[in-house]
């Protein structure tokens, strides 16, 4: 029997149900899938997983599987496990390691075991096991990997340019079918799902403060806008400040708009973005969430130390109470809150994000012993393909340059 460590395998009909579901609405994943069952260019390669294990991840993992792989698979963060599913992939003979809730021993534990499966191609989102595979497994033959998110890859190029990075890794975040799609749209979606879902309050009319105007902090303010909330941004890039006055929204320093605001939600992927001092000038009763990838945008830990009482509300909602009376609300303990208080991203959008994890993977094993320990591009015909397939799911068509625009775009001859 494949071993496994889970919340409850009796779960596993009610995963199987769920899984079915995301694969209705991932049509582009279901096809490369089909395509890797019939060639198997995974076939006997050892896989590592430390992904959100979601229903989207769980159809990723069973076309990982279809491409012949021998698979260990980990949770990306302590309250991103949907044991439902979870328990549905170890019955399939996956071996999985996570539950929802663990501690942040067992969250390290896990890894350790299924680091055991000794990896040659590490799956990652956030870079925690492609960090921990460096720092204390120097002697383990990795072949190359890929990474999911924005902070995963800012870590990887940190230790490419400290000239540590032992493998090379796809940069699945970088792919234009993944940030521009499911950074935006997944994450502004599902965003406000999670905060919805916590505190069931009223958007409309409220004051949305958006720390970050990156891809993932523009989907934020643009779902917040489109509730009816009233958005201010704060940021530390020029750019992305005058972008986001040139998109309507105002632009203030968190200190100023700590005053202001009802609902804040950090998109940095930066430590202490929301300070201890921020929240001593919030409202009464402001709302905190974070969907980074990381628990530290907000000070939690201060928060804890400092507030004179806390209690649990609701699902993934605490009211800590400030000296003098003052309370704040934080969501799902200062992590992702769309997977902690919802269930992440649609199946939709991780159609394309999976869809380039399973192809960055593929051309990990293709292309073994030929690729230079660097943080690569997704290939750009790859990432078109992506686009193409899911256009066509979607029974959309485009047009094609006439031979006649191709030959007038490749020349400098003729102008007004």
């Amino acid at each position: 029997m494949t071993e496994y460590k889970i919340k409850d395998i009796k779960l596993a009909e009610e995963g199987k149900r769920q899984l079915e579901w995301a694969e209705m609405h991932m049509p582009v994943l279901m096809a490369v899938r089909k395509e890797l069952a019939a060639s198997k260019p995974l076939k006997g390669i050892r896989v590592a997983m430390m992904l959100h294990i979601t229903k989207e991840t769980g159809v990723l993992v069973r076309a990982i599987k279809d491409a012949g792989a021998d698979i260990a698979l980990v949770a990306g963060n302590p309250l991103s496990t949907q044991d439902d599913i979870a328990a549905a992939l170890a019955a399939e003979s996956i071996r999985v390691y996570a539950w929802r809730g663990q501690d942040g021993d067992a969250y390290h534990e896990n890894m350790k075991t299924a680091l055991k499966l000794d990896p040659e191609i590490i799956m990652d989102d956030g870079a925690d096991m492609h960090a921990m595979v460096h720092q204390d497994y120097p002697k383990m033959k990795v072949i190359g990997g890929t990474e999911e998110t924005t902070t995963g890859i800012v870590r990887l190029k940190a230790m490419e340019e400290e000239k540590v990075l032992r493998y090379p890794v796809m940069a699945v975040n970088n792919a234009y079918t993944k940030y521009l799609f499911d950074n935006r749209y997944g994450s502004g979606q599902s965003g406000l799902d999670g905060i919805i879902r916590a505190t069931n309050i009223m958007v409309s009319g409220k004051v949305g403060v958006v720390a970050g105007y990156g891809w993932v902090g523009r989907g934020i303010a643009m779902r917040l806008h489109g509730l009816g909330a009233r958005v201010i941004v704060t940021e530390v890039n020029p750019f992305k400040s005058l972008e986001a006055v040139m998109d309507g929204f105002e632009v203030q320093k968190m200190s100023d708009a700590a005053r202001k605001g009802d609902i804040f939600v950090t998109a940095t992927g930066d430590i202490n973005v929301i300070t201890y001092e921020h929240m001593q000038a919030m409202k009464d009763g402001a709302i905190l969430a974070n969907i980074g990838h990381f628990d530290v945008e907000i000070d939690v830990r201060t928060l804890k130390k400092k507030a004179k009482a806390s209690r649990e509300l609701r699902r993934q909602l605490n009211e800590y109470t400030l000296p003098g009376g003052k309370r704040i609300y934080l969501l799902s303990d200062g992590r992702l809150v769309n997977l902690g208080a919802a269930e992440g991203h649609p199946s939709e959008v991780m159609d394309l994000s999976f869809a380039n994890q399973a192809l960055g993977a593929v051309h990990i094993a293709k292309n073994r012993g030929r690729l230079e320990p660097r943080v690569l591009e997704i290939p750009p015909e790859t990432d078109e393909r992506i686009a193409r397939m899911k256009l066509q799911a979607m029974s959309i068509g485009i047009d094609e340059l006439t031979k006649e625009q191709k030959a007038y775009m490749g020349q400098w001859r003729y102008g007004t």
